[in-house]
């Protein structure tokens, strides 16, 4: 009997201990699920042509922190930007064509950048165009969790502007790889920047597997929307050759460029 009762306490124990251990793995599933819902991918649901995508934070919960990704507009209106996290040997052609049919960008840049090119970097700034804060070291923005390690990436970048503008930076930022959390648009609102996403892009910035120029126009022509923030890369060789055209097709669809300061005012 003593016997009995003994393995029948320890089939008890037993399930409380399994209990035990399901309780506590669910509540660390919902404490993982809560954590990586804090950090985002930016994202972007086109669901017809012509028409302005759904991204996967509002308008209005961005611009609660000076934030954006789109004008929200019925104007045939396009925010040309192009991020670089090195020189390719494309940039002086799309300064050319830019400059051709007056179309005034912003260009995202790297320290790297700023550093080895800064003749360029001028010659943006000379040219008309907004030379904004891609981060010092293009990190993972979003995993960054201390204010310090976050305001460093900017502001490094911002002294190599200096020295190679004589200028202060304009306070626009874009996250490394579109990688971001709440907390991190908090922290460059609170620096004076307004964080810039997009509302039009294409797999462009594979230096080794260009897209075609087809393949390039049927994602940037058919889903061009009015307000749209596009998103090239200027490493690109295909933006480089088709920029020209592309341009003129946006114009012959009745669309106009306006500058983020346009954007954000």
């Amino acid at each position: 009997m003593y016997i009995r009762k003994k393995s029948i306490m320890i089939v008890l124990g037993c399930f409380v201990l399994l209990f035990a251990a399901i309780f506590a793995f669910d509540k660390i599933s919902n404490l993982a699920v809560t954590t990586s819902a804090e950090v985002s991918n930016w994202g972007l649901s086109f669901r017809e042509n012509g028409k302005p995508p759904v991204g996967n934070e509002t308008q209005d919960y961005l611009k609660k922190y000076n934030s954006y990704y789109i004008d929200k507009t019925d104007e045939k209106v396009i925010y040309l930007t192009f991020d670089a996290g090195f020189e390719n040997g494309n940039t002086p052609s799309i300064l050319d064509t830019l400059k051709k049919h007056d179309v005034k960008a912003a260009f995202f840049l790297v320290g790297n950048y700023i550093v080895k090119e800064p003749g360029l970097v001028k010659r943006m700034v000379e040219e008309g165009h907004i030379v904004g804060n891609h981060t010092y070291n293009h990190p993972d923005m979003s995993k960054i969790a201390d204010v310090d390690s976050f305001k460093n990436e900017l502001s490094s970048l911002e002294e190599a502007y200096k020295q190679a503008t004589g200028q202060d930076m304009p306070k626009y930022y874009r996250p490394p790889q579109g990688k971001f959390n709440k907390e991190n648009l908090k922290q460059a609102n609170e620096l004076g920047y307004k964080t810039i996403f997009w509302s039009l892009a294409y797999v462009d910035w594979y230096v080794d597997k260009q897209p075609s120029k087809e393949y390039a126009f049927s994602k940037l022509i058919p889903r061009i929307h009015p307000g749209a923030v596009v998103l090239l890369h200027s490493t690109s060789t295909t933006n480089a050759e088709i920029l020209d055209e592309l341009l003129c097709k946006w114009k012959e669809e009745g669309y106009t460029f306006k500058t983020l300061n346009d954007l954000v005012n």
